[in-house]
């Protein structure tokens, strides 16, 4: 069992995208994403390989994971050593992720 360690910038993310959501859809509907989620980045503490390479060969490079949900990208690293799996980034498709992860 991995422990799941979630970033500013992955906290970020995630309320932005709820906050859209819940702006457009309302609230019962966020709150579904918000499981939808959660549960899907629970799954990474059993079994952190579920994701795949990222498209961009510089997010490979730096170890990145993406595990993709309908509309969104979880994008994480694992640490086999430490047995942690650390959330980076929660982004819409649509967002410019890369700019995102790079810190720009």
């Amino acid at each position: 069992m991995y422990g799941i360690i979630r970033t500013d910038t992955a906290d970020a993310g995630l309320r932005s995208i709820l906050f859209y959501v819940a702006n457009r859809f309302g609230a019962d509907v966020a709150l579904r994403k918000l499981d939808e989620i959660e549960s899907s980045i629970n799954a990474l503490a059993e079994n952190p390989g579920i994701g795949t390479d990222p498209r961009y060969t510089v997010l490979k490079r730096q170890g990145y994971k993406v595990l993709i949900l309908s509309k969104d990208l979880v994008f994480y690293k694992v640490n086999h050593e430490n047995r942690t799996v650390i959330i980076h980034a929660v982004t819409d498709q649509r967002q410019d992720y890369l700019r995102i992860l790079m810190g720009q």
